[in-house]
């Protein structure tokens, strides 16, 4: 068992904020967005990436509308040094696109992160150093005074390098990284000397990213903290304030989407979450989970899968079957109820009103999904699932008596197989029980001939029984009454409980099979009286209800 947590751990403290104004508000517009794949999702890959599939990466990026990408940490290797220079030198940057790059406070990586640069035409310098007491106290030894001094003498020596370098358009971005475990009011102090050392304007901002490097609290807190630094930082028309929620808690989503309302203008993540321990916020999600909302993220999903096998094959860590929006299943019910409520769903939605198909919070045609996965089938579905099947993939739509009746015979087969069914293999079972000629068939259908006989219609049924020609006569109020008597006259004491008939695609079943006919008979069976569905399908609609009739008939011994 977990030991006593309390004599280990202790919660958060409540930040003094009694007036909040975020939990009234809600999100209106997308935030600016930062891709830091090839930087954080990068740096903690097995395997990082290298310079093809990292540029690769990047030219999806910028495909699906990032307008600032975190190319690399370029003082902390030569590979990323050299993708920096490929970048600028072999003009791959967008005209629309800033890149960043990252480096701690520190002079020697600083000269080399801006070596890196030279030549672009636009860029993000990213400076960080740790903020929180157990990192001045324990990792570094150093005072307050120290780590502001280390960020101050760091943004001095960028604003130095920066005016050698006047062709290019320079952003600061500085980052008090373990922001979420740092006092507040320090980490107020040390972001207004960085913002007042590099002398922002409004037309010259700093952005000032507020990490939550580790998640240590409550979504709630994460955003009390921001609107905290929101309406204390000097200079605030000069900030872009940007978030950098990590994932430990299990609750980066909800942190971002919180720390957006409470002030936030800038959101930094990877795609599908990818990054450090439990990885960064992911992106994807929160521009979906917009765009579920009516507002656009300005970011293009409309071909998800495609992204997510660039991803996939980039850094090597595939994607989880229910990871939201793009994961194989999100789209898939196999619950029965499930899987009836988004047929009923589908079948009333108009592509000019709004998204309302139960259990589907988007349109899966959005992120460019079908619908043929949506419903698949196993032992835990029901006649909505496969009733759904049947009609998506074959054009047989069936009378909601039959889908509970056939949603009897795959049950049956689901429960005796392990895993999932396919609809080619419920086509195979609703073949075999409505459709074929089987070594258990009683009667066989081979060719009929209507002809008028008064106010009556007649028939000449030629069938085999038991692999023996017969040829029947009958006579009633229409064909399908006229074909009852006609086998009836031979023993087989049924009357008609139902009939119901549907026109098939013909793309679907193929050019000479259009019609198809659903039959509900009934008649004694041991003793008993039995309800059974008999299924016929044809080009001609009279002949496909004489064989769905007799294939009631097999079906009732």
């Amino acid at each position: 068992m977990l030991q006593n947590p309390s004599t280990k751990y202790k919660p958060f403290p409540v930040i003094n904020l009694t007036d909040r104004q975020w939990p009234m508000k809600t999100i209106t517009s997308p935030p600016m967005w930062m891709s830091t794949d090839l930087r954080d999702g990068n740096q903690s890959l097995f395997e990082p990436m290298n310079a093809e599939r990292k540029m690769r990466m990047f030219k999806m990026l910028c495909e699906v509308g990032f307008k600032e990408i975190e190319v690399a940490f370029p003082s902390a290797s030569k590979t990323d040094f050299d993708f920096v220079r490929r970048l600028i030198e072999d003009d791959h940057i967008p005209d629309d696109v800033t890149i960043e790059v990252l480096t701690q406070a520190r002079e020697h990586l600083i000269i080399r992160t801006m070596e890196s640069l030279k030549g672009a035409k636009k860029a993000i310098i990213h400076v960080y150093n740790a903020t929180s007491k157990p990192f001045r106290d324990t990792v570094f030894g150093m005072s307050k005074d120290d780590v502001i001094a280390m960020a101050v003498s760091s943004v001095q020596l960028i604003k130095a390098l920066a005016a050698k370098q006047p062709e290019t358009l320079w952003t600061l971005e500085y980052s008090p990284e373990t922001f979420t475990a740092t006092e507040l009011e320090f980490a107020l102090e040390i972001c207004n000397a960085v913002t007042h050392t590099w002398e922002a304007t409004p037309n010259n901002k700093v952005i000032l990213n507020l990490p939550a490097t580790v998640e240590v609290a409550t979504p709630n807190v994460y955003a009390d903290q921001i609107e905290w630094m929101h309406r204390h930082l000097d200079r605030r028309d000069s900030v872009i304030l940007s978030l950098h929620p990590h994932n430990d808690r299990g609750t980066a989503v909800a942190a971002a989407e919180l720390g957006i309302m409470a002030g936030a203008d800038r959101v930094e993540g990877c795609m599908f979450g990818h990054g450090e321990r439990t990885g960064n916020v992911d992106i994807v999600t929160l521009a979906l989970n917009l765009y579920t909302q009516g507002i656009s993220p300005e970011l293009d999903f409309s071909d998800i899968d495609a992204i997510g096998r660039t991803v996939e094959e980039c850094t090597q860590l595939p994607i989880h079957p229910r990871h939201p929006y793009v994961g194989d299943l999100v789209f898939t019910a196999f619950s029965g109820s499930h899987q009836d409520a988004i047929k009923k769903g589908l079948a009333v939605q108009n592509d000019d009103t709004i998204w309302a198909v139960p259990y589907l919070p988007i349109d899966p045609k959005d992120v460019g999904r079908s619908y043929d996965s949506v419903i698949r089938v196993n032992s835990q579905s029901g006649k909505g699932g496969i009733a759904y099947l049947m009609e998506s993939e074959y054009g047989i739509v069936m009378p909601r008596r039959l889908q509970v009746e056939f949603a009897g015979v795959v049950q049956h087969h689901t429960d005796s197989h392990d895993g999932e069914i396919m609809a080619s293999d419920i086509w195979q079972l609703f073949s075999s029980t409505y459709l074929d000629k089987g070594i258990d068939t009683t009667i066989s259908y081979n060719t009929h001939h209507l002809y008028e006989e008064g106010d009556t219609q007649g028939i000449d049924l030629n069938i085999e029984i038991n692999g023996e020609a017969h040829n029947l006569k009958g006579k009633g109020n229409g064909p399908i009454d006229a074909a009852v008597h006609a086998i009836q006259s031979v023993g087989f004491a049924i009357t008609v409980r139902n009939y119901e008939e549907r026109a098939i695609n013909a793309s679907v079943m193929g050019s000479d099979a259009n019609a198809c006919s659903f039959i509900q008979i009934s008649g004694a069976n041991d003793q008993a009286i039995k309800e059974v569905y008999g299924v016929g399908i044809d080009p001609n609609i009279v002949t496909a209800s004489i064989k769905a009739l007799i294939s009631g008939v097999n079906r009732m011994k």
